[in-house]
């Protein structure tokens, strides 16, 4: 016998909407893992601009090395982030990501690196509205220059929170006056599962090489972005992934420089200045430097912080506020590192400030 009273047509309503509401979330969950970005292990990547060049470096150069997390030019001063505490998804307007990104060019320009590292470049997603940040860097501010860009966060659509992150296309970028010969993009593993996995960053290795000139030999850049949000094993896997390439290359007699946003401290860093200011705040790794032997120094710059956190607009006056020491190089023994600074933009235009080195190679018969 129907039952037709009033509550039970109310219940009829609220199941039938919970029924569309797990169908809509299973045909959503079921689309993102069919569109899943699955890198292979190893992929070539296609220079860009890679006749413009210098076709090798010279023993006797002395290079300039910086690194610089670009936030994707829509993590300024006064952005903060729902996912490191603050509130905000749309963290800024469109031409306050065209302004961020001119300026983080116009800085990159007067330090004059040889070779640039940029980590969070994206090329087209809902955050900085769909500039192609990429195209604008490569072609636009530094065209003569020879570059590789490895994709690493890559998600038809992110359906949470509210508003949505959206679609997602982002990568990490090297930049060289020098003509990459060749590059690789080098998957890192990855300690999400599905169906979390699905809408995650694919971290990853740019490995690109230059022949050094009279040698069999080749500078080797590699630009990473490690893991941020994991509960630590991969930030370890990662890491130790990254030992194993590095000291490979060493083998063979190569120059390698990995540089980039570790999301972690080198153990051998004082950083006392910068020691964590509330449970609830996100807090870095710390990379155990003994896993990659006797053949590598560890380089950054205590003398100001290079990252902030986002749980709040930057506050420069407040000395409780939350900053790290989290960008810097690892770089093989065959090298000198002559000078090393995190230089301090105040935040300004990223959330994390600029690293810039010098090394030259040593005196070796």
């Amino acid at each position: 016998m129907e039952n037709n009273s009033p509550a039970f047509s109310v219940l009829k309503v609220i199941g039938s909407i919970l029924i569309v509401l797990v169908v809509i979330v299973a045909l959503g969950v079921g689309l993102l893992t069919i569109l899943e970005y699955k890198p292979a292990p190893e992929e070539p990547i296609e220079p860009i601009h890679a006749a413009k060049g210098k076709d090798s470096i010279s023993t006797d150069d002395e290079l300039t090395i910086m690194t610089w997390n670009m936030g994707y030019c829509g993590l300024s001063e006064t952005a903060d982030f729902f996912m490191d505490g603050g509130k905000s998804v749309v963290t800024q307007d469109e031409d306050s990501v065209k302004n961020n990104l001119l300026n983080i060019e116009r800085i990159v320009a007067e330090n004059d690196p040889d070779v640039v590292y940029l980590q969070e470049i994206d090329k087209d997603s809902t955050r900085s509205f769909g500039i192609n940040q990429v195209k604008d860097f490569t072609e636009n501010a530094f065209p003569d220059n020879s570059s590789s860009y490895a994709t690493n966060f890559k998600v038809l659509f992110i359906p949470y929170p509210i508003p949505p992150i959206g679609h997602m296309d982002c990568g990490i970028l090297t930049s060289s006056k020098y003509d990459i010969a060749e590059s690789t993009r080098v998957s890192l593993p990855c300690p999400f599962s599905w169906p979390v996995r699905t809408m995650n960053l694919k971290r990853c290795l740019d490995i690109s090489r230059v022949p050094v000139k009279d040698s069999d030999r080749e500078f080797v850049f590699i630009n990473l972005h490690l893991e941020a949000y994991d509960d630590g094993e991969g930030k370890i896997a990662q890491t130790r992934q990254l030992a194993e390439i590095m000291q490979a290359e060493y083998d063979k007699g190569n120059y390698v420089i990995a540089g980039g946003d570790f999301n972690q401290t080198f153990s051998s860093v004082d950083t006392s200045m910068y020691p964590p200011r509330g449970e609830e705040l996100w807090q870095c790794g710390i990379i155990d430097e003994s896993q990659f032997g006797d053949n590598f120094s560890f380089v950054m710059d205590n003398s100001n912080p290079s990252c902030r956190s986002l749980d709040r607009a930057y506050d420069s006056s407040d000395p409780n506020f939350q900053v790290y020491l989290i960008d810097g190089f690892i770089v093989s023994d065959n090298l000198k590192v002559d000078s090393v600074e995190t230089l301090d933009y105040g935040f300004k235009y990223t959330d994390h400030n600029p690293v810039k080195m010098t090394v030259s190679f040593k005196n070796e018969k």
